[in-house]
């Protein structure tokens, strides 16, 4: 009796199960050599978290200046231009206040205009005592002749009055002649020295009107420097009611109310400038030995998913863990100690492209990628910012005006000077 015969699919099977052991071994292997590759030549070379979100710069909209709130001109989330007026305050106190300094600057003016006419006085007065010394010379001078003439008569009818020729009541009236040219010699000689002391009085007046007006222009006298300093001040209160929005962005926070009686300093809103925002991604300790400043970096947002990427590079490496900057820092020297991986934070600066098309918010969640195989930065920044962080130049055109106005009342009150 014959054995039975292997049927064609059941000598297959084994074939054929072999084949697919074959193909998964061949396909594990090449994925393990893709995997290996990709490892090599670029896991390797890049360091990713998620513990990264958005930060951003939030403007604070403070009064320079305490006053009521009159109008609110912008609400959360309205974009907002540079220079453009958030809120109003009642102008009335400032106005009164900025009337004064004109008033007191205009009168400033008029009395170091005076000063400098008491000069021509002074020196008007000076020579009138010189004129009074001068008779006061001439005077004495006369004296002096009247008084030899006197002593000559009495010494003459003293010789007469021996012999017998002159009676003794003439003599007298010579004698009183004389004492009465002496005296007025004394008198002479008095007037002059007080014709002398009015001429060193005068000039001592003029030196010292001159020691406030000498080498200086009425405009640039340090009196009305100072009545010019307190109407600027005045003018900026003035016009620092209204408080405009310092950059472009959007309004967020907003707690003033119509009516408030805020205080300067008092945070009103804030502007959030979203086209500068970055992303602070706190990476493992474990991870900063590959990370320089200039690595570009690969990022995501949770609000929009992978399918919208955006691009940046490395802008600084942080300085301390977020625990060395806590309010509460850790006291790592008890007895509990548990070693936890620390985390550093690294700022990633983004490009303004992908970020204009799809507008981020503060505190989204990121996946940040950096690239690390470009070595050639530093770690840390070598040297100190060359421009400034941020500017505005919207408070720098309040006083514009201010010196205008100062100028027109000192011309008006100038006269021909």
């Amino acid at each position: 009796m014959t054995a039975p015969e292997v049927s064609a699919p059941a000598a297959q099977a084994p074939t054929s199960r072999r084949k697919r052991l074959a193909l998964l071994v061949i396909v594990a292997l090449i994925g393990g050599v893709a995997w290996g590759a990709y490892d090599l030549l670029v896991a390797s070379h890049q360091e990713d978290t998620d513990n990264a979100y958005v930060q951003g710069n939030i403007i604070q909209i403070t009064p320079q200046v305490g006053g009521t709130v009159m109008s609110i001109l912008a609400d959360d989330n309205d974009l907002v231009r540079a220079g453009t007026p958030l809120v109003q305050l009642d102008p009335a106190d400032t106005d009164v206040a900025l009337k004064q300094a004109e008033a007191n600057l205009a009168q400033t003016v008029r009395q170091v205009r005076q000063l400098y006419a008491n000069n021509a006085t002074l020196t008007a007065q000076i020579k009138l005592q010189e004129t009074n010394v001068a008779k006061a010379v001439a005077a004495q001078t006369a004296a002096h002749s009247d008084l030899q003439r006197a002593e000559q008569d009495v010494q003459r009818r003293l010789q007469l009055g021996a012999q017998g020729a002159v009676s003794a009541e003439e003599l007298k009236h010579a004698q009183s002649a004389q004492t009465a040219a002496r005296a007025q010699l004394e008198a002479a000689r008095a007037g002059e020295a007080a014709a002398r002391a009015g001429v060193a009085a005068a000039r001592e007046q003029l030196a010292s009107n001159q020691a406030l007006t000498q080498g200086v222009k009425i405009a640039e006298h340090p009196s009305v420097k100072a009545a010019s300093a307190q109407l600027r001040q005045a003018w900026l209160a003035a016009h620092r009611t209204a408080l405009p929005a310092p950059v472009d962005g959007f309004i967020a926070r907003r707690s003033v109310q119509l009516g408030q009686r805020v205080a300067a300093g008092t945070p009103l809103m804030a502007v959030v400038p979203l086209h500068g925002v970055w992303v602070d991604a706190n990476f493992k300790e474990t991870q900063l030995r590959n990370l320089r400043i200039g690595q570009r970096a690969t990022l995501t947002a949770d609000l929009y998913g992978e399918s919208v990427r955006y691009t940046g590079s490395v802008a600084g490496l942080g300085v301390g863990t977020g625990a060395a900057f806590a309010l509460l820092p850790p006291q790592n020297a008890t007895g509990n100690w548990i070693k936890v991986v620390q985390r550093i934070p690294v700022r990633i600066a983004l490009d303004p492209e992908p970020l204009a098309r799809h507008p981020l918010r503060l505190g989204l969640s990121m996946l940040v990628t950096v690239d690390t195989r470009d070595q050639n930065g530093a770690q840390l920044a070598t040297a100190p910012r060359a421009e400034p962080l941020a500017q505005t130049a919207v408070y720098a055109t309040q006083d514009g005006d201010a010196d205008a106005e100062i100028g027109r009342i000192i011309r008006a009150n100038l006269g021909s000077h």
